[in-house]
């Protein structure tokens, strides 16, 4: 063999694999066809927080005047931000793949498909390996539509040549709200299409709720309910078109519509490897597929598509393969965040959640007006809640909307995956004065959320 493992794609969790994995000593090789860091590098986490960065201070150059800061009307270039979000993906480019030669992990370039179980093709030229690691990841989902073509995605939103002035997004998960948050705050005029009543599905009901009313007061406008079911041109305008006849004129259409896995062209049928209804890899607690020396991690399979998942479930199964014992991820304390303004953070189970699972539950939560608001004359608030096992009084789920929530949620992660009950989250001195304190104050149970729509 010339590996005793081989990774199918660069990203995060390949890279992470492949480092640990030759960390144990294991020879290693990994290929890919395009830049090497993957979809959160090039096109996901990293370029999507520097333009939150950049549609944040929007607000921030309003909020000043409350605290005695001169007003004045800076203007925005499009083309800076691109061009300085370009510059930080390229350094990180070869960061990785100095992570790659440092870790002594061999690089091929090209598109990989598997022949048989223990044999790639990278470009066409055979590599062969006692293990086979799938890290392709997942692109944006388009939908079938006339004028379909018309619309772009988030893999174009980081290379437009103009931001648009008028933009529709379709969606309703983490990308749509994201970048409906960004193209606000940048100075569009923003409207979301989503089928379904709210934005965020599987969120806490209550976060649902809260954000799109934060979000309405940013002037982004929402058509829950409404599918857009083609495109056209009027002018130098795109048109969506909507199922109930709505006309919506804009500059751009981004679909947000989900992600599908990269398994298109890899040769999974022909060596045996199933895929579920989603077309996703299905793979066991060890994230090895149904060919036993063939594994799958990250976005391809499905489980859960966030970054810190993937390079876990990769450092696992090297673990596994080449350090002597295996471990399982716990994936209902993996914390989440949705970086739109305000930011959404979450860890642990929903309310809703948890009441399905059977437990009896108490809920404490909060909504204030943050301190920084009592002079920036805004008038957006936040929102905390703590959902908590009745019996045994553990904490189950911690959610927030609000500025920094993701920094907050983060280290309350850490008190979940210890264990943490309510009555220690009572016991622990606030901090004063911050939002997060919030958490540790709570007191009084709220009465059960009502059932979703």
């Amino acid at each position: 063999m010339d590996f005793d493992l081989f990774v199918i794609g660069a990203g995060s969790g390949g890279v992470a694999a492949s480092r640990r994995a030759s960390l144990h000593g294991a020879r290693v090789g990994i290929c890919e066809q395009g830049r090497v860091g993957g979809t959160c590098v090039n096109r996901g986490c990293t370029p999507k927080k520097l333009f939150a960065y950049a549609a944040h201070y929007s607000e921030d150059f309003r909020d000043a005047h409350g605290f005695g800061w001169e007003e004045v009307r800076p203007g925005f270039r499009w083309a800076d931000l691109i061009a300085a979000k370009d510059r930080e993906i390229q350094r990180l480019n070869q960061v990785y793949e100095g992570l790659l030669e440092q870790g002594k992990v061999t690089l091929l370039r090209g598109r990989a498909r598997l022949a048989d179980a223990h044999t790639v093709e990278v470009g066409g030229k055979p590599v062969s390996a006692a293990n086979i690691l799938l890290a392709t990841g997942a692109g944006p989902f388009v939908p079938d539509i006339a004028g379909g073509d018309l619309g772009f995605t988030s893999d174009e939103a980081f290379h437009l040549r103009a931001l648009p002035t008028r933009i529709v997004i379709a969606g309703s998960g983490y990308i749509a709200v994201e970048f409906a948050s960004i193209f606000a705050g940048l100075g569009a005029a923003v409207t979301v299409v989503h089928r379904a009543d709210k934005v965020l599905r599987g969120f806490d009901e209550d976060v649902r709720t809260f954000l799109i009313e934060e979000l309405r007061k940013k002037q982004i406008a929402f058509r829950p309910g409404r599918t857009i079911k083609r495109l056209g041109h009027k002018g130098d305008a795109v048109q969506a078109i909507l199922d109930d006849g709505e006309v919506l004129a804009a500059d751009g259409v981004m679909f947000a519509m989900g992600r599908e896995a990269n398994t298109s062209d890899l040769g999974l049928k022909e060596v045996g490897i199933e895929v579920d209804s989603r077309g996703a890899v299905a793979v066991d607690a060890d994230s090895r597929t149904s060919v036993a020396n063939i594994f799958a991690i990250g976005d391809v399979t499905q489980r859960r598509n966030l970054t810190p998942v993937a390079i876990a479930e990769g450092r696992a199964v090297a673990d596994l393969l080449y350090g002597g014992g295996g471990r399982h991820l716990d994936y209902a304390q993996v914390p989440t965040a949705v970086f739109s303004s305000p930011a959404v953070s979450s860890v642990g189970l929903s309310e809703e959640q948890a009441r399905a699972g059977g437990r009896a539950v108490d809920t404490y939560k909060s909504s204030f007006r943050p301190l920084r608001h009592t002079l920036s004359g805004s008038d957006e608030r936040a929102l905390v809640k703590l959902v908590v096992d009745a019996g045994t009084d553990r904490v189950l789920g911690a959610h927030m909307v609000g500025a920094d929530a993701a920094e907050i949620i983060q280290s309350l992660a850490v008190a979940l995956t210890a264990g943490a009950t309510k009555a220690q989250f009572d016991a622990t001195v606030a901090l004063h004065p911050t939002a997060a304190e919030e958490f540790v104050l709570l007191r009084t149970k709220a009465p059960p959320a009502a059932k979703p729509a």
